[in-house]
């Protein structure tokens, strides 16, 4: 995906969740950003010489962290969300749709090629495809748009991926927002398909 004439801004963000934990599987019913912790943390020797801990000290609990990279193109209109366990990129409708519709726009593809290309990389044998609209208009409406636009996704997506690639496709509406819909940049933001693959191919 190129960035030529595009400025980017990245940000960061770190996570913590203290050991022990269950290791809990994404299912295609969780809502986006629920994906499990990849691995346990490694075995520590609390008694190895070579921690050189003070007198009566003693080690924290272990804990794991969730490192989180995102980059965002200057206005929004593609965004890229890195963890240790998956990757997301989500999609402005704008860049992919005329309003109101489910039919991709000519440019689209480009876009959608570029990251079933990051897919292959990757190695991932499965991925989802969720839709999201606005709050303008009736939930029900929004259902069937944010539906049919994952859909259209997930068919160009297909024509480039393995054909043993398993696809979770829904539509939720205005449910799951990023932005405040009180404003029109944020609903804008809001109108978006996600796209989201494990890292490596689940053994």
């Amino acid at each position: 995906m190129t960035t030529t004439n595009r400025r980017l801004a990245a940000l960061a963000l770190v996570s913590v969740a203290i050991w022990p934990l269950t290791v809990p599987t994404a299912h295609a019913d969780d809502p986006p950003g629920s994906a499990g912790i990849a691995a346990p943390p490694p075995a520590i020797d609390a008694n190895a010489s070579g921690l050189m801990l003070p007198d009566g000290a003693t080690l924290a609990p272990a804990k794991v962290l969730d490192i989180k990279q995102i980059v965002e193109e200057e206005g929004g209109a593609e965004r890229r969300q890195d963890t240790n366990v998956d990757v997301t990129f989500a999609l402005q409708a704008e860049v992919l749709f005329p309003k109101n519709s489910a039919k991709l726009s000519p440019a689209a593809t480009s876009r959608i090629a570029a990251i079933a290309a990051e897919v292959n990389n990757l190695g991932s044998g499965r991925v989802r495809v969720f839709g999201f609209t606005d709050n303008l208009g009736t939930y029900e409406h929004g259902l069937k748009l944010s539906k049919q636009r994952a859909v259209a996704v997930q068919q160009v997506l297909a024509r480039s991926l393995d054909p043993g690639t398993t696809f979770d496709i829904r539509g939720y509406s205005e449910d799951y927002p990023i932005a405040d819909n009180a404003t029109e940049e944020g609903r804008k933001k809001n109108r978006r398909v996600e796209v989201s693959f494990p890292r490596t191919t689940a053994p």
